[in-house]
C-alpha cells in the first residue's frame, strides 16, 4: 500500500517537505541497517487529536537507540515535542506517527561509530493495518517456517530496522500462502509473536501472553491490554506457551500500534474456538477503543492532546 503524502517532514529540528526529505544512498543505515524507530497513533477524540501512550512510545525509542550506542542529539521531551508538532504542522486530526533514529552519511563500514546520527518524524493518513472488517471478523494466520531472532543474536528489546527483515520473511511467506499474517515461534519452539504484532490467547476465562524472554518486543499496545485485563478483573498469565495452545485456546488476538487489538479467526486453518470474534476479546476491544476516542476515562493517562 503507498504511503499517503502529508505536507512536512520533520528533520533533524527543521520541516523540510515530504518529497525532499532524502539521505544519501551511502549513508550508514541504507547499507548495513542501522536505525531504530517508533510506530505511534494520534487518535481524533471528542476533545481533539490526542497520542496514545506518548511518553511510553518515545522512551522505548530511547531504549532502543541506547541498546545500540547512538547519541541521539535530542532528548526525550525534545523528541515528544517534534511529534506533536509535526502533528500540528501537518494539520493532522488522526495519523499514523513514525519517528526514526538512523546512522547518517559519514564512513563506509560496519562500525557506525562515524557516522552522524539523523533522526526524522513523519505522519501520514493510516487506517485499519489489517483491514478495517478485520477488527470485528478476525483474520486467518499461520504459524511462520521461520523463527524469531534468538536471545544474544540482535536485541528484541530493540525496535530496530534490522530486525524486520526477519519480519518480512514472515510477512511474505503468509502472505504468499494465503493468510493475512504469521505466527512465529522463539528458538526453543514457544510461541514468540507475529511479525509486527504481540499475541494473547484465552482459555477458560484467563488471558496467556508470551513473556519478553520469547524474543517478544515489549509492546505498548501489549502493555495497555494487560492493564486492560486487570482493570476488567481477567486474570493475565505471561508464560512460555506451546504452539499447541494456539489451536485449542478460546480466543487468539493480536495487539499492536497498526493492528490495535484484532481478533484471530483460524490459525493454519483450524478455527479459533467457534470461528469468530470472541467475548473478551470483544470486551477488551471495547475498553481499548473507548479509551483512546475518548467516549470513556483516560485512567492511566494514556492520552497526549496535539493542541
Amino acid at each position: 500500500m503507498p504511503i499517503p503524502k502529508s505536507e512536512k517532514i520533520w528533520f533533524n529540528g527543521n520541516f523540510v517537505a515530504w518529497d525532499h526529505a532524502k539521505i544519501h544512498v551511502m549513508s550508514h543505515v541504507v547499507n548495513y541497517g542501522s536505525s531504530v524507530f517508533e510506530g505511534i497513533r494520534c487518535y481524533n477524540t471528542a476533545k481533539g487529536p490526542a497520542v496514545f501512550c506518548l511518553p511510553q512510545h518515545v522512551q522505548r525509542l530511547m531504549n532502543s537507540a541506547k541498546i545500540y550506542r547512538m547519541d541521539v542529539p535530542y532528548s526525550a521531551k525534545e523528541v515528544s515535542q517534534a511529534i506533536l508538532e509535526t502533528i500540528r504542522e501537518n494539520k493532522m486530526r488522526e495519523c499514523y506517527i513514525r519517528p526514526v533514529i538512523f546512522r547518517g552519511y559519514g564512513e563506509i563500514g560496519v562500525s557506525p561509530l562515524g557516522c552522524p546520527v539523523d533522526v526524522v518524524v513523519a505522519v501520514w493518513e493510516w487506517g485499519k493495518y489489517l483491514g478495517k472488517e478485520a477488527l470485528e471478523q478476525g483474520v486467518d494466520v499461520c504459524v511462520s517456517s521461520w523463527t524469531r531472532i534468538a536471545p544474544n543474536t540482535l536485541p528484541a528489546l530493540a525496535k530496530a530496522a534490522a530486525n524486520y527483515m526477519n519480519s518480512q520473511l514472515i510477512k511474505m511467506e503468509a502472505l504468499k500462502n494465503g493468510y493475512s499474517e504469521g505466527i512465529a515461534l522463539d528458538n526453543s519452539g514457544y510461541i514468540s509473536e507475529g511479525s509486527g504484532e504481540n499475541i494473547f490467547l484465552v482459555k477458560d476465562g484467563a488471558v496467556h501472553t508470551p513473556p519478553l524472554g520469547s524474543s517478544v518486543l515489549p509492546g505498548i499496545t501489549r502493555n495497555s491490554v494487560i492493564k486492560i485485563c486487570q482493570d476488567l478483573g481477567i486474570a493475565v498469565h505471561e508464560q512460555a506457551i506451546a504452539r499447541e495452545f494456539l489451536y485449542l485456546a478460546d480466543e487468539v488476538f493480536f495487539t499492536g500500534t497498526a493492528a490495535e487489538v484484532t481478533p484471530i479467526r483460524s490459525i493454519d486453518k483450524i478455527p479459533v474456538g467457534a470461528g469468530s470474534r470472541g467475548p473478551i476479546t470483544a470486551k477488551i476491544q471495547g475498553k481499548f477503543f473507548g479509551v483512546v476516542s475518548g467516549a470513556c476515562e483516560d485512567k492511566h493517562s494514556w492520552l497526549t492532546f496535539v493542541k
